[in-house]
């Protein structure tokens, strides 16, 4: 196995165990990142030579005593939205790639304090507000598996990044499928933590909405499940509790024509089924509230009716978003990415009313009492998305369609974060054009240690993370650079 293809516990060992220079790993992704990145435009920020000189002292260091910490040396990747010390967090706007930040975010620091060495940030939506990733900052990051299909988002640089090696693990955000859209597009690991398990400071927007701070998860975008159970120890307030997978039964939504799978997801995670069936109960039903999560997610995400993001769209306090959206349309004159301003109207029309938004605090009070009981030995075992990583614009136009068509492609995603709960995303196998497909392991806070120990028999009989190797596919490179042209 190569360095591009260990993950983090496994390199960290490797470099503890003096098998493997931490500088020698970090010039060597340094040097794949320089070769990848034309053709991704994954990494927007790089911090190269000070990561090669934080190598050098870890090697130093550890020549005279032990390593110190569980990533020690071990060279990473983290979202844009996140605050690191003397880095931009401009979340895709020019107006801000002025000013450095001058403290890390919490779990920056954490990180850090484990020995892990920033290579740089990953590229997101405008102000990680829609599910591709493209801004007018940055530009647009592609799928290593087909650079004309999306990576998702609003994570989707490190997505792009991590499927093909860019770093050992990285770490995303997820208030709507941020973390699980590009895990599942990418065919890496992707874990959302559940309901306030992670803290949000430095993290940036800054979600101060009551509501909407119960549906962001913060966790890690790897190449293992074991990766992702080891940062969430590290990133987590409290390390969960033990629990055995043995307890648990697997519930798998009913099928339902509102809620579409193509064919292809649909077998592989009957295919899952089959391979559990004498080992895990399970049964058949859709879980309580599943048919609200889609609509619920959308009114909780409009509450303010998107006030708070637009006053951070521009740097100018009397903007509008159907202002910016008739600039960029008419004239291609607006600094502001159409996905941003399109979504942020949107978010005006959907403003729940007062009557609304008392129904909605009503409908999380009562949900989270019945699921903390319901999903106490539970498992949902569900789809991420209806297919795998569409062509680029076709996922926007079916999430920000005026025909609410997220009424039927949102439900699998939107249920984790409207209820707070965790959710693994673990890659179960390919489509016939050879993209990645992913499946969702969710259940309720206390229960991450069973979605973990899950997913790592779903990687060892079915799946798992299988590295992209774009840079040898020259018609794939050469289409990629074309486009930036």
């Amino acid at each position: 196995m190569t360095i591009l293809e260990m993950d983090a516990l496994s390199l960290s060992r490797k470099i503890s165990n003096r098998e493997i220079s931490s500088h020698h790993a970090v010039k060597t992704y340094i040097e794949h990142l320089n070769t990848i990145n034309p053709v991704l435009n994954c990494l927007v920020e790089n911090r190269f030579e000070s990561a090669l000189e934080e190598a050098k002292r870890a090697d130093y260091m550890l020549a005279t005593e032990e390593a110190r910490g569980r990533l020690f040396g071990v060279p990473i990747s983290v979202k844009e939205c996140f605050h690191v010390e003397n880095m931009t967090t401009t979340g895709g706007l020019s107006y801000r790639a002025g000013s450095r930040e001058k403290t890390d975010a919490e779990v920056i620091s954490r990180l850090k304090a484990e020995g892990a060495i920033i290579l740089g940030k990953t590229n997101t939506p405008a102000l990680c507000f829609c599910q591709e990733t493209d801004n007018k900052h940055y530009g647009r990051t592609n799928n290593p598996w087909d650079t004309r299909r999306t990576s998702g988002g609003s994570s989707g640089g490190e997505g792009s990044l991590i499927a093909a090696g860019g770093a050992a693990v990285g770490i995303g955000a997820d208030i709507g499928g941020s973390i699980r859209f590009p895990a599942h597009f990418n065919g890496i690991v992707g874990f959302k933590s559940g309901n306030r398990q992670v803290s949000q400071e430095g993290n940036f927007p800054f979600v101060d909405k009551p509501e909407q701070e119960r549906m962001l998860g913060i966790g890690a975008m790897s190449k293992s499940v074991q990766d992702a159970r080891l940062i969430n120890q590290i990133i987590a307030n409290e390390p969960p509790p033990d629990r055995n997978l043995s307890d648990f039964k697997l519930v798998y939504p009913l099928p339902h024509h509102r809620f579409p799978i193509n064919r292809e997801t649909f077998q592989l995670i009957s295919s899952m089924r089959e391979a559990f069936e004498d080992e895990l109960s399970e049964e058949q039903v859709n879980p309580p509230f599943f048919d609200e999560a889609a609509l619920m997610w959308q009114q909780i995400m409009s509450i303010d009716g998107g006030a708070d993001m637009v006053k951070l769209m521009t740097d100018n306090e009397k903007a509008s978003a159907f202002a910016e959206f008739m600039k960029e349309k008419l004239f291609r004159s607006s600094d502001v990415h159409p996905y941003l301003s399109w979504a942020l109207i949107g978010t005006k029309l959907f403003k729940p009313n007062q009557k609304q938004i008392n129904q909605i605090h009503a409908a999380l009070k009562r949900g989270d009492d019945i699921l903390e009981d319901y999903l106490d030995n539970r498992i949902l075992i569900m789809p991420v998305y209806h297919s795998p990583a569409p062509i680029h614009g076709e996922l926007y136009q079916e999430l920000f369609s005026i025909r609410k068509t997220f009424l039927n492609y949102m439900p699998y995603i939107a249920y984790a974060n409207v209820w707070g709960l965790p959710s693994l995303t673990v890659p179960i196998g390919t489509s016939k054009e050879g993209l990645p497909i992913g499946v969702q392991l969710v259940s309720r806070v206390g229960n991450e240690e069973a979605l973990f120990q899950l997913g790592e028999q779903i990687e060892g009989r079915i799946g798992g993370y299988s590295r992209c190797t774009l840079h040898d596919n020259d018609q794939l490179k050469e289409q990629a650079e074309a486009e930036f042209v």
